[in-house]
């Protein structure tokens, strides 16, 4: 499904409403990557994620450190990791972070950008969402 989105804001709406939709599956974490070249708008749709999970404080891209854990409460995740690969060269890199024991957590929902460069570390995504910039506005595919 392909929708287009005339601002930030607008986009983040959507995200928000697509977080509301999520529930935990029965085994391991929910996998959201996001694809789209860099200004796409991968790290505003989760911060629009995160805001519609009730995290409160500033949703920033962890591109230099990596990954940011958000914990949640009275939601249906327990927390909300978001991953930025743009730096990493492969799976491999995705070892030292941990991720064996985040993915085997039903109550984590990840948000990772970039996962075409870490793909072969990575389980099949639940969701796939690729970010379009088009004008001044957005172009969301879900896949």
């Amino acid at each position: 499904m392909e929708k287009d989105f005339p601002s930030l804001e607008a986009l983040q709406a959507e995200a928000a409403t697509f977080a509301r939709s999520l529930t935990p599956k029965q085994v391991g974490a929910t996998l959201v990557t996001l694809s789209g070249d860099l200004g796409a708008g991968k790290t505003s749709y989760t911060q629009g994620v995160a805001r519609a999970l009730g995290v409160t404080g500033t949703v920033t891209s962890p591109t230099f450190v990596l990954m940011k854990i958000y914990p949640l409460q009275d939601q249906p995740f327990t927390q909300l990791v978001h991953i930025d690969a743009y730096r990493l060269q492969g799976g491999k890199d995705l070892a030292p972070l941990g991720l064996t024991e985040i993915f085997a957590d039903a109550g984590s929902l990840v948000l990772l950008e970039w996962p075409e460069l870490v793909a072969d570390g990575l389980p099949k995504a639940d969701h796939a969402v690729s970010l379009k910039v088009k004008g001044e506005g957005r172009t969301l595919i879900y896949g």
